[in-house]
């Protein structure tokens, strides 16, 4: 009886030890004023993800703010990992997600300023718009039309084109809306506690340019190629069609990687590619099933707006995983990239 009695207390110590240590107690779910449960495990993304849902964002965007929380997300829960282990002694790693923190707030126009960020552009300032314009960068909208007009494309290849224009005006975005948080960074930076602070501060600031002076050369490699392509037209052995893939292809064939490497990463990024395109064919969809739902609801069919309702809401949510997913992949990919060619220069 004394047995059986030490092997019950022996079994309920181990059950509440396993409950104090399991990961539902250390790590609880989210949940927001309503006692609902939230959408994200940190409190600041959930606060944006609120105020984004009151805000005029069409499905597309919002859906594209989502996937970009879902990686914020992710990146901060591995850091506090990071910080646990005694890792990001100097704050790098730490400094760098508070950037991207800011630069989300400023991308969906949530960081208090109006975005009034200009294009960065060598063009005279008093440029006025015109009809053929379509970029709202003289030196964009002057090459499209050139392009436009040239008789070089088909129209299947004017819209892959297009493609490629406007992912150059949103990475000239991107440049901007980081070139201003880091100039924030800079002034409140300056107010200095002691040297040993010093030290670190002026090693995150020189991080941070020379993040920059990486986004300008790959801006001014994806110019470049935009203007070749212009001039001459889409080449016979274009291996992808996808702007973002293109990008990747072209960071690779400059990060110095070996013949079987490149071979192999094609290979990946034509997978890649497949991916991208699946993720655009779902926003057209929750594009038309948004209008379809706005027409419906303007009918007041009540079952008809309900069954609406139910497909959105199915497609927005496949719309976001599918955003996360591919947003997670490209970073993979970038990094690899990166490593791939950090080791081969290093050699």
């Amino acid at each position: 009886m004394r047995l059986q009695c030490l092997v019950t207390a022996l079994c309920l110590g181990v059950g509440v030890m396993a409950g104090k240590y399991s990961r539902q107690v250390n790590e609880p779910t989210q949940s927001d004023s309503d006692g609902q449960t939230a959408e994200f495990r940190i409190a600041k993304l959930n606060q944006v993800w609120e105020k984004a849902k009151r805000m005029q964002l069409t499905p597309v965007r919002q859906a594209e703010l989502h996937s970009d929380l879902k990686i914020q997300e992710k990146d901060e829960l591995q850091w506090k990992k990071m910080k646990v282990e005694g890792l990001d002694e100097n704050g790098e790693k730490e400094a760098q997600l508070r950037r991207n923190f800011n630069v989300i707030l400023a991308k969906y126009g949530m960081d208090g300023k109006r975005d009034m960020r200009p294009m960065e552009t060598n063009s005279l300032k008093d440029h006025e718009a015109k009809d053929g314009d379509v970029f709202d960068d003289p030196k964009l909208d002057k090459l499209w039309n050139k392009a436009k007009s040239s008789g070089k494309f088909s129209n299947e290849e004017l819209q892959s084109l297009k493609r490629e224009f406007q992912h150059h005006k949103d990475k000239i975005h991107e440049y901007n809306i980081l070139m201003d948080t880091v100039s924030r960074t800079e002034e409140i930076h300056k107010n200095v506690i002691s040297p040993m602070e010093g030290d670190t501060k002026e090693h995150l600031l020189q991080q941070k340019h020379t993040e920059l002076k990486e986004k300008m050369r790959g801006l001014h490699h994806g110019f470049e190629r935009l203007r070749k392509i212009s001039h001459e037209g889409f080449s016979q052995d274009s291996v992808f069609r996808e702007p973002r893939v293109i990008e990747l292809w072209e960071a690779a064939k400059r990060a110095n990687l070996s013949k079987d490497e490149l071979e192999s990463l094609k290979e990946e990024l034509h997978h890649f590619e497949t991916k991208v395109e699946k993720h655009n064919h779902y926003q057209e969809q929750l594009e038309l099933s948004h209008q379809k739902l706005r027409h419906v609801e303007s009918l007041g069919d009540r079952e008809h707006i309900k069954r609406n309702q139910e497909k959105y809401n199915t497609l927005s949510e496949k719309t976001r995983e599918m955003g996360y997913k591919m947003k997670k992949h490209m970073q993979d990919l970038s990094n690899k990239i990166s490593r791939q060619g950090l080791q081969h220069n290093e050699l």
